[in-house]
């Protein structure tokens, strides 16, 4: 079976998706990477529950993902800190934005993917998470930020 370029976009946002809620789970429950990655992958991919069917992960891309944020972690919350003002270090935000900067750190140290690419699939993350609609913006902004200091020359 072929797989268009269009499905291959969806799995791939689809992964984006799947690791920013894999890190928030390994942070509240403090299970390891390889744990949560299997269970990702064997139980969450592609599963059928009441309210829908979840989309197909592109696999690739969430081990990459995956990998990064926790092999780079203190690099990425070091440069997630720096984006974010003084008074909000990454420890007193959100666990899901920390886990969606995580991801998107990952993704943009990887620098395999345009960083402008990497926000707008983040940002779109964060609208699936936001409460209020304002989330988006914050996490544009520090996207936006992480993404000058990670990759300057695509700027």
């Amino acid at each position: 079976m072929t797989i268009s370029n269009n499905q291959r976009r969806k799995m791939k946002s689809a992964a984006r998706l799947y690791a920013v809620q894999a890190l928030f789970q390994m942070e509240a429950s403090g299970q390891t990477v390889d744990a949560v990655v299997a269970e990702f992958e064997d139980h969450r991919f592609g599963a059928t529950y009441e309210e829908g069917e979840m989309a197909e992960g592109d696999v690739d891309t969430f081990r990459l993902l995956m990998d990064k944020a926790v092999d780079h972690q203190a690099a990425i919350d070091q440069m997630t800190d720096r984006a974010l003002v003084a008074k909000w270090p990454i420890a007193r935000i959100d666990p899901t934005w920390r886990a969606l900067f995580r991801a998107a750190g990952a993704e943009l140290i990887d620098k395999a993917t345009p960083p402008k690419v990497v926000i707008s699939e983040f940002v779109g993350v964060a609208e699936a998470f936001s409460s209020d609609g304002k989330e988006p913006k914050f996490v544009n902004a520090v996207l936006d930020h992480m993404a000058r200091e990670a990759q300057p020359d695509a700027f």
